[in-house]
């Protein structure tokens, strides 16, 4: 019963900037901005790859898919986080941490496996060029998308449960912005060395396996690249995958060292302003990207 008690009845409080009280004011009128350019490019994306039908292509639908999480990610978020900033409440119920931790892992997970994906389809493009249209027909990449939600959806039934049930021993302040899993495995009161291996051997999965294949691909890419002779043919294959390969880069910097870190080493302000960077900073900048 006291775990139940514990686990369950208790809301949390994210104490998120608030050791920096001039800074909280200074970061809400930052965010408010970048959250109003993530609504702004994300949607022209995601309608413009539906309502145009020059842009019914397998590229455009891989990019209008990236920017659905895009959208959803931040607004899952800052929300929350520009309420916590503005006032002294920084409290959030059990169930809507939980929400927010499980809605925030379905949509980062799914991101990993898509950009995966999007590396395969500039291979297809620079590679086979003469064969694109075939092998990159409407059913092959609209299984590869269900795929990408689908590994999305099993990481967070897999992780979410395992950390929220964690007991915490009455301790309810969770040093960070968000409900976000190393954060919360952090406030924990018992052994969770379970739960840190089955979230590093998930982020092994869906972190560095799609990395993996992003980097093979590049590599046939380059491969490929430095056959071409011309040089309009080489700007043009370079200019279809130097945008894919920067929001990759911006991405996977920052989450690869936030999940595969050893939570016992975690720095709780470190941790923050590189959530913060690629929550709210790389979703706004990818539609410019």
């Amino acid at each position: 019963m006291g775990r139940n008690n514990d686990s369950y009845l208790q809301a949390f409080i994210l104490v998120g900037f608030s050791d920096w009280p001039r800074l909280e004011m200074i970061l809400f009128a930052i965010i408010l901005v970048f959250y109003a350019l993530t609504l702004l490019g994300n949607t022209a994306i995601i309608l413009l790859s539906i309502t145009d039908s020059r842009l019914h292509m397998p590229m455009y639908f891989f990019l209008g898919n990236l920017s659905f999480p895009d959208l959803c990610f931040t607004t899952i978020i800052v929300p929350q986080l520009l309420w916590n900033l503005w006032g002294p409440d920084k409290s959030i119920t059990y169930h809507g941490c939980a929400a927010q931790l499980y809605i925030y892992m379905v949509l980062g997970s799914t991101e990993c496996v898509l950009l995966a994906v999007m590396s395969y389809d500039c291979y297809v493009a620079v590679c086979r060029p003469l064969h694109y249209t075939v092998a990159m027909h409407p059913r092959l990449y609209l299984q590869l998308v269900s795929v990408a939600w689908c590994c999305g959806f099993l990481n967070s039934f897999v992780m979410c449960p395992q950390t929220m049930q964690l007991s915490r021993c009455g301790h309810r302040r969770v040093d960070h912005f968000l409900c976000e899993m190393p954060a919360l495995i952090a406030v924990s009161c018992e052994d969770n060395i379970l739960v840190e291996a089955c979230a590093f051997a998930l982020g092994v999965v869906l972190l560095l396996v799609p990395l993996f294949l992003i980097l093979l691909s590049y590599g046939m890419i380059a491969a490929t690249v430095l056959r071409i002779k011309s040089t309009a043919g080489r700007r043009k294959a370079f200019n279809t995958c130097s945008s894919h390969l920067t929001v990759v880069s911006l991405f996977y910097g920052t989450i690869i060292y936030m999940y595969l870190h050893p939570a016992n080493s975690y720095s709780q302000d470190q941790g923050k302003f590189l959530t913060l960077f690629y929550t709210i900073v790389t979703p706004s900048v990818n539609p410019l990207i």
